[in-house]
């Protein structure tokens, strides 16, 4: 058996068998171990589980890879601010500032008309484009874009005065 190690990978790659590791233990399955345990299999059968094992333990590596990329070091991990969590005082803030936002959003809904109303939510909140919304509205898609910009314009002008 070869130095086994290296990652599984390589150890599976470069072996001229199958190789199985274990936490205590290492095993290879030759070819003449494949067949003498399976006389019905070929050495094509054998070829097509060693590239599928190659495969297998490709993978691992890649996954186990892109995880490492994900990790971390702890070193002036207390300077990171992605790793902190905000103050009760800045969720507040952000909070409020959201509820405010909200109730301005709503004013200024209040300042369309029902179909700009309509037609902004189809379009902003349900997200459907502008030649969805003529179809459903049976108009052509000019209308619908001459009420959304003239809605826009209200909301940013009702905002803008705020």
């Amino acid at each position: 058996m070869k130095n086994y190690r290296d990652s599984d990978y390589a150890v599976n790659k470069y072996a001229s068998g199958i190789v199985y590791r274990f936490a205590d233990k290492t095993i290879e399955i030759t070819l003449e171990d494949y067949l003498r345990e399976n006389p019905h299999k070929t050495q094509n059968d054998f070829a097509e589980l060693k590239k599928l094992s190659d495969e297998i333990y490709l993978e691992q590596v890649r996954c186990e890879n892109a995880q490492s990329k994900k990790t971390v070091s702890f070193h002036a991990l207390e300077e990171t601010v992605n790793c902190s969590v905000p103050s009760f005082e800045a969720t507040l803030e952000q909070i409020e500032n959201k509820q405010h936002r909200q109730n301005l959003a709503k004013k200024a809904l209040d300042k369309l008309t029902e179909t700009q109303r309509r037609r902004y939510i189809l379009y902003v909140v349900k997200g459907l484009t502008m030649r969805e919304i003529a179809e459903i509205e049976g108009v052509l898609h000019s209308k619908i874009q001459k009420s959304l910009l003239a809605a826009e314009k209200k909301m940013q002008k009702f905002i803008t005065n705020k």
